[in-house]
């Protein structure tokens, strides 16, 4: 049996298909010409927005993580992953089944069957154990398994992403809804002033001093400011909403959500992008495991243009009728090995072999973007983050000035030294600055929530794919 099978291996390699060159595969990035730099970074913990101190996000957070649809489409294409694993793994080992076949036979007179039998009806039973397993000699198996738990790997980085994606969009969506909370607060307070200044044009109107222009102005002013106001609690209740559709939960969630003093984030911000980046993203992770899969998959296709190998065997009971099957005398067993070459499938392998190529520079160009969208990401949180100081001081700057304006206005008005038209301006200045003050005190949290998102969230790399070259 030995000598057959290696005779028949040796005929079969002579005669394989054809397989067509490979092409030149696309090429990953180089991390070193991106200017990643090799030095620690303050990774963020999984759980990054509780150093904000705000029990209400921490709660948000949690039921969105454990009620998100987002989170459970993301588990399912894990468990689905998982599941492809354990199929590609099948075939590495033996297959055995059971099987028992009736069959009612009416046989001819004028065939192999003597008297009695040709021309009677009778009953052909068989019950057996049927074996088979194929020699994987070329790693046809090996590859799909591979492939498979590349791709369960990228699965399981995936729903890390997935989980990060939605603890970002959950902080930015709460971190607008507290924005718009203190710019109420910042129309409550300018909408008394200008009651204030109402009051001040009517007194001089009686006075005679002012004429109904400058009090249908004043009116306009105040008109105005309420309508802002109206508009800001129209974006309130809609972010009410947003927030508690992200936590996976009715309109009436974000109704009892209150205005909070955030505290002050104090993550260290590294120097440069670290080169560690291309660990610490799940997103980055996810594709370079998928350009792994790719390249297994051109190895598997690869196999296919050699000799298929399979043992087969058989043991149990072979009968004509139902009384004798499992007699001494209906014993049957049988065992011998079957070769299948493929020598023409009208370039069927070729193209296959082409569509696994192709895939894996699909796989490997899909993979340079996330690292240039990571590195891009990371930059720009970054450079936000290194000038936010001095934007913070220059805009200081600006909104005390305008208010120290905006005061000396009012004094010349109600001394009648000025006119209404100065304090009219002064006004538009004062709640200009202080919605621009209002926003930049919600950009501190804001880019620290991007950059520990950029950062990949507090995902811990996994263990690094079998070749760590994606070609």
């Amino acid at each position: 049996m030995k000598r057959l099978i290696s005779t028949v291996l040796v005929l079969a390699l002579s005669g394989c298909a054809l397989m067509d060159s490979e092409p030149q595969p696309v090429a990953a990035l180089d991390a070193a010409k991106l200017g990643l730099a090799g030095q620690a970074a303050d990774w963020p913990t999984a759980q990054w927005w509780a150093r904000y101190g705000d029990q209400q996000l921490d709660a948000l957070l949690a039921e969105a993580l454990a009620n998100s649809p987002s989170m459970t489409a993301a588990q399912a294409r894990l468990a689905k992953a998982n599941a492809a694993v354990s199929s590609a793994r099948a075939p590495l080992f033996p297959r055995v089944d059971a099987n028992y076949t009736l069959t009612r036979e009416h046989l001819s007179k004028d065939y192999i069957y003597p008297a009695p039998l040709g021309g009677s009806v009778v009953s052909d039973n068989r019950l057996a154990l049927d074996f088979s397993y194929e020699l994987d000699f070329w790693g046809k198996n090996r590859s799909r398994l591979q492939s498979a738990v590349s791709q369960q790997e990228a699965a399981a980085a995936d729903a890390q992403a997935a989980r990060n994606l939605l603890a970002s969009a959950t902080v930015r969506a709460y971190l607008n809804l507290q924005n718009a909370f203190a710019q109420r607060d910042v129309l409550k307070r300018v909408l008394e002033q200008r009651a204030e200044v109402l009051s001040l044009t009517q007194g001089r109107y009686s006075a005679g001093l002012d004429t109904q222009v400058e009090v249908k102005q004043a009116e306009s002013s105040l008109a105005s400011g309420k309508v802002e106001l109206t508009q800001t609690e129209t974006t309130l209740a809609q972010l009410r909403n947003q927030v508690a559709a992200l936590a996976g939960a009715g309109p009436q969630r974000g109704q009892s959500l209150v205005p909070v003093a955030l505290t002050a984030p104090a993550g260290e911000v590294p120097a440069s992008v670290p080169l560690d980046l291309l660990g610490h993203r799940p997103d980055v992770a996810a594709a370079k495991w998928r350009a792994q899969a790719a390249r297994h998959a051109i190895d598997s296709a690869k196999a296919e243009f050699y000799p298929n190998v399979n043992l087969a065997a058989f043991a149990g009971f072979q009968a004509m009728g139902t009384g004798n099957l499992l007699g001494a005398d209906a014993r049957m067993a049988g065992f011998g090995p079957a070769v299948t070459l493929p020598i023409f499938h009208g370039g069927e392998l070729n193209a296959n072999l082409a569509g696994r190529r192709a895939d894996a520079d699909l796989a490997v160009s899909d993979y340079n973007q996330t690292v240039l969208d990571a590195v891009h990401q990371v930059a720009d949180a970054l450079d936000g983050l290194r000038l936010l100081d001095q934007e913070k001081a220059q805009q200081r700057q600006a909104r005390e000035a305008i208010e120290a304006a905006y005061e000396l206005a009012v004094n010349r008005y109600k001394a009648g030294m000025g006119n209404y038209i100065t304090v009219l301006i002064a006004q538009t200045g004062v709640l200009a600055q202080a919605r621009l003050d209002t926003d930049l005190r919600i950009r501190a949290y804001q880019l620290d929530a991007d950059l520990a998102t950029a950062l990949g969230g507090g995902y811990a790399p996994q263990a690094e794919p079998a070749t760590n070259t994606i070609h």
